[in-house]
């Protein structure tokens, strides 16, 4: 089955009740697949044969559920992040309406009520409780946060993005599951276009990496001298900065795999990241 949102969890849970196999694959493989066949009009009985053939031609991965507490904090971490977003959308329209030349004193009234009701120490409360009750999950979220300028909430929102990596091989897997793995189109000597990040993966776990990578800059010599690197090379601090979002969260990997602390001073094994655009 196509992945739509959440409209298609609810099928496949049942189907997992019942110990049928599924497999969920990101719609732009299924329309792409399609082009390829001789499909001239496309209406759902079409769509859903060439879904059908995708699944009988390729070798897919059986889809397994996330355990309910990764789920649960996956859930709580994406409602909080839509809160903030909330909250600073409102605070820009106070702003707004307080310097308006004909500000109207009910409606910035309305927005600080609007503002006041958004309540995120709740969610982070919720999340707290929840790694508690796992003793394990408690011990993995000190190793994972032991990296420079990586916080407990950007520690288990990574988790809770990748389901405690339950379903990650390996690093590159991990790259590109997150959309940070290098697109690169080359076809003789008159097609060369600049290697890209796909961005075709997690939005939420590229989100997250991007504060904890300028805290790391700040804080870690290893990765302040890759940014200098990097940036005295090109001049574009940007390309820097997701080179190291990359390393962060490959380095994540590695530490909950390894049940191992941060340690500045060892030489992690972590993949050279190519010159790319944004």
């Amino acid at each position: 089955m196509e992945a739509t949102g959440v409209y298609h969890e609810s099928l496949a849970y049942y189907l997992y009740s019942i110990r049928k196999q599924v497999s969920i694959v990101l719609p732009n493989k299924i329309s792409n697949y399609a082009k390829t066949l001789d499909i001239k009009t496309i209406t759902d009985k079409s769509a859903s044969q060439a879904m059908a053939r995708f699944g009988l031609e390729r070798q897919l991965e059986v889809w397994q559920p996330p355990l309910k507490i990764f789920k649960d904090l996956r859930q709580l971490c994406r409602e909080r992040e839509q809160l903030v977003h909330e909250r600073t959308m409102l605070k820009n329209q106070l702003h707004a309406e307080r310097t308006s030349a004909t500000s109207s004193e009910s409606s910035v009234n309305r927005t600080k009520n609007r503002i006041a009701l958004i309540d995120l120490q709740e969610i982070r409360g919720e999340i707290a409780i929840l790694i508690k009750g796992d003793i394990t999950l408690v011990e993995k979220m000190k190793i994972v946060s032991s990296i420079p300028g990586r916080g407990n909430l950007t520690a288990v929102t990574i988790i809770a993005e990748t389901n405690g990596f339950e379903l990650i091989k390996n690093k590159r897997q991990l790259v590109s599951y997150a959309g940070l793995d290098v697109r690169e189109k080359t076809s003789g000597t008159s097609v060369k276009s600049k290697p890209r990040i796909s961005k075709r993966g997690n939005r939420n776990l590229r989100k997250v990496m991007h504060f904890p990578a300028l805290a790391a800059i700040r804080t870690d010599e290893r990765f302040r001298d890759i940014f200098l690197r990097i940036v005295s090379r090109h001049g574009i601090k940007m390309k820097a900065i997701v080179a190291i979002q990359r390393k962060l969260l490959e380095l994540t990997f590695i530490l909950w795999e390894n049940n191992s602390y941060y340690n500045s001073e060892h030489e992690y094994q972590i993949i050279p990241f190519q010159e790319v655009s944004l």
